[in-house]
């Protein structure tokens, strides 16, 4: 069986930062979402192209509002969420998933409270799944 974040590609940089904006923020238009970029801006053209090819992937949609085009995120946040931690796992821990959570608990960003509670979480799954 596919999983669910199989189903979209990993997104560019600066496609992320515009699937973002739309998560958080709902329906926009390109002028809206040049205001949300710190100086300096992309230009205009930068990001109409970008939201186009977002759209012809799949993930934005838009409705015509007057003569322009507002856009909304048509995938949601958690298509990306798995494929995201994987790619940080990959590029930065080589591919070990216990790496990372060491890192975390040395940066003292995850307490061992938190991590037995992921523990329990994994063990429950594991037993759902075997019955």
């Amino acid at each position: 069986m596919k999983r669910k974040t199989e189903k979209y590609p990993k997104l560019t940089e600066r496609e992320a930062e515009i699937m973002g904006m739309l998560w958080e923020r709902g329906p926009l238009f390109v002028r809206e979402m040049l205001e949300s970029y710190p100086e300096p801006k992309p230009h205009f053209n930068t990001v109409s192209t970008t939201v186009r090819i977002l759209e012809d992937k799949g993930y934005v949609g838009h409705e015509a509002v007057g003569g322009s085009h507002r856009y909304f995120a048509i995938a949601e946040a958690s298509d990306f969420a798995g494929r995201s931690l994987a790619q940080v796992i990959k590029s930065y821990f080589r591919g070990s998933a216990s790496a990372a959570v060491s890192a975390l608990v040395e940066e003292e960003r995850i307490s061992v409270d938190e991590l037995r509670q992921i523990i329990d979480m994994v063990e429950n799954s594991s037993k759902r799944q075997e019955q």
